[in-house]
């Protein structure tokens, strides 16, 4: 099943962002590999492509679990979690509606 996996960062979170990303883009290029992951991306913390030093606010992963305490497991174990980008993560189950 999908999981929906979001994000929220702490106030001024693009330093530890900037450190931890190389190690968190790793685990969604496993998940990706293994046909897993329907999407991810960041939130920016302004109106633009590249939000620049105003760096973003959270991130939203939609990603294939045997369940959703698996899921949860995952999204605990991320680095963004560990090296203080976010301050919380929810996890919930997810249905892929469109496109079809």
């Amino acid at each position: 099943m999908w999981y929906a996996i979001v994000g929220h960062d702490v106030p001024d979170s693009l330093n530890q962002r900037l450190s931890s990303r190389p190690a968190h883009v790793a685990r969604l290029q496993l998940l990706q590999t293994q046909g897993r992951l329907l999407l991810a991306g960041p939130f920016p913390a302004v109106d633009a492509e590249d939000p620049g030093t105003a760096g973003y606010t959270g991130s939203l992963i939609v990603a294939e679990f045997a369940s959703l305490s698996a899921a949860q497991d995952w999204a605990n174990a991320d680095p963004y979690l560990s090296g203080g980008v976010y301050e919380r993560v929810s996890v919930q189950p997810f249905k892929k509606a469109f496109p079809a």
